[in-house]
């Protein structure tokens, strides 16, 4: 039996992503989230994490999309204030600060502690938890914390907990497919937790602006709240597998 969590990643950017992740959540198969405390969307997103208390909810560490909560962190900004890009930011890892890295993530996972909810993991935008350069902090944050993290593709973050023993991250544009869900047994040991990472959205202005992965999310959607899981595979609630 293979125990199952579908995160929807991106809760808090637009309120069309927040009621799309909801919508999975209540007549799907999303289990979990995880949270962009730095979007515009992130009071919407608690309002409505709270009037659902079995969505697991943990926090989606931002250093690529939007403005930081800190302004003194200048290794992390270009000229304008805002996170520089991903691309930018792979081949200029050593300008970033750790310190200043380390005190921006450490606000936003502050951020969401202060609404009062309870994290059930922490991943990132853009998974740059996982870039080398950075392990230190994530490894200090786990700790300072107590949370587990997303695996680095096929592997744990070296000298932190995983939030599960597989992750797939191929639940995506054109592999985002209607059976995607009927060989997940293939992917994964028999007794083992799959985290299978997934970006339900609803399109309103703010993404159409805001991602290049738009109208792609209407279609997960459509999938994760039709979707029926085969027989071998069981839904986490709350770390523990459901029928």
């Amino acid at each position: 039996m293979i125990k199952l969590i579908v995160n929807a990643d991106d809760f808090g950017y637009t309120r069309g992503i927040n009621h799309a992740i909801i919508d999975c959540h209540q007549n799907g198969i999303v289990n979990s989230a995880t949270m962009m405390m730095n979007m515009p969307g992130v009071p919407h997103a608690v309002v409505l994490a709270k009037e659902n208390p079995k969505l697991m909810v943990g926090i989606h560490l931002v250093l690529t999309c939007g403005k930081p909560l800190l302004d003194d962190v200048p290794s992390l900004v270009d000229q304008e204030g805002k996170f520089k890009k991903l691309s930018y930011l792979r081949e200029h890892v050593s300008d970033v600060s750790l310190e200043e890295l380390e005190r921006e993530w450490s606000a936003q996972i502050e951020a969401f502690l202060a609404t009062g909810l309870t994290p059930s993991h922490f991943d990132s935008h853009h998974h740059t938890h996982t870039i080398p350069e950075f392990l230190t902090v994530v490894q200090r944050l786990s700790r300072k914390y107590g949370l587990s993290c997303r695996l680095a593709s096929d592997q744990a973050v070296d000298g932190v907990p995983a939030f599960s023993d597989v992750f797939l991250h191929d639940f995506y544009g054109s592999t985002a497919t209607e059976d995607y869900f009927d060989d997940i047994a293939s992917k994964a040991p028999d007794n083992s937790t799959v985290e299978v990472m997934c970006h339900p959205g609803y399109v309103d202005q703010a993404l159409l602006t805001g991602s290049s992965y738009a109208i792609e999310r209407v279609k997960e959607t459509e999938i994760l709240t039709t979707v029926k899981l085969p027989a071998s595979v069981q839904l986490v609630k709350e770390g523990i597998a459901v029928e």
